[in-house]
């Protein structure tokens, strides 16, 4: 029996919801399964191709065997062929996306019947953290919230005036050490305008307020103590502003640069990302997020689709 999984990028954090708020983006890993023999193999090719892991300790792997784990299916011989376009170690939400990928497929060709919000608690519970694993699941912008019953994950609004743009530079950031380098704690004064601006963020997604995303954009919990690991990021945030967006920051942890811009201007501040990262020396790729993406969608060999967008309040 096979199965087919298609599922999108991801930025996460956009500033101050730092673990907590990502949204979908146009690049996508397509997966499928097939059943048989002992043991997972992996073919990887795109920039999967990158990827040195070995077959038991993919993140494919670990989030087929979390699904059978939680699904009380028995481990099973199995075949995965991935192919994806996302890059890799940049904040684009590789990891997420291939352990959504594993555990969709794994409920697709085992028929585990598991529901996204279980499959959202079996990728959180591997990545670690919700922001990147939610939107490759749902799509759009979301947010997820540890509560005392489990994750709640909500979609966002974007307003239509204002556009997404990440620039990509062709070096990965080493996301453990972008964690190790946060700090243990944070002073009341410091968490006050944390909460505050993440606030901001919620709301200047929503109605495009160009003030509130300045504030949210400029994030005190993690971006202080990451920027220094990204060559250019000043000047290339920089740019971004004086070209017109309401701001800049990190994609997840880096290397990428996202900035948010009043849609008139997004050509042009697509157009300083990259001349500022070239005064640095690097050549970066654009992606320019014009419109809401769809999170994962599997195909089982009944060819019945199951679009991942229906469980959000």
């Amino acid at each position: 029996m096979t199965a087919r999984v298609r599922v999108p990028a991801s930025s996460s954090n956009l500033g101050s919801g730092f673990d907590c708020v990502g949204v979908a983006i146009d690049r996508w890993l397509v997966a499928s399964v097939t059943l048989g023999g002992t043991g997972i193999s992996i073919r990887r090719r795109g920039t999967l191709s990158a990827v040195r892991a070995r077959a038991d300790q993919d993140l494919f792997t670990r989030g087929f065997r979390a699904a059978c784990a939680a699904g009380g299916a028995s481990p099973t011989g199995a075949s995965i062929e991935a192919a994806s376009d996302i890059p890799v170690g940049c904040g684009l939400g590789s990891s997420a996306a291939a352990i959504v990928a594993g555990a969709l497929l794994a409920d697709a060709v085992l028929g585990l019947g598991l529901s996204r919000v279980q499959i959202l608690e079996i990728g959180t519970t591997i990545e670690g953290h919700p922001d990147n694993v939610a939107p490759a699941i749902y799509g759009g912008a979301v947010l997820s919230v540890h509560t005392r019953t489990g994750l709640v994950s909500s979609s966002l609004r974007v307003a239509p005036a204002i556009e997404l743009l990440i620039a990509v530079p062709p070096f990965p950031n080493d996301t453990k050490a972008a964690r190790a380098a946060l700090p243990h704690t944070l002073s009341h004064a410091d968490a006050v305008v944390a909460a505050s601006r993440a606030a901001a963020l919620v709301q200047g997604l929503a109605t495009g307020d160009g003030a509130l995303l300045a504030a949210a954009l400029d994030d005190v919990l993690h971006v202080p103590f990451r920027r220094g690991g990204i060559r250019g990021y000043d000047a290339v945030v920089a740019a971004a502003k004086q070209a017109g967006a309401h701001g800049a920051t990190l994609s997840g942890a880096g290397s990428a640069i996202l900035a948010i811009a009043p849609r008139e201007r997004a050509a042009a501040v697509g157009t300083a990302l990259l001349d500022a990262w070239r005064s640095a020396g690097v050549t970066a790729e654009l992606i320019r997020c014009t419109q809401p993406v769809s999170g994962a969608v599997v195909s089982e060999i009944s060819q019945t689709i199951h679009p991942v967008a229906t469980e959000l309040s």
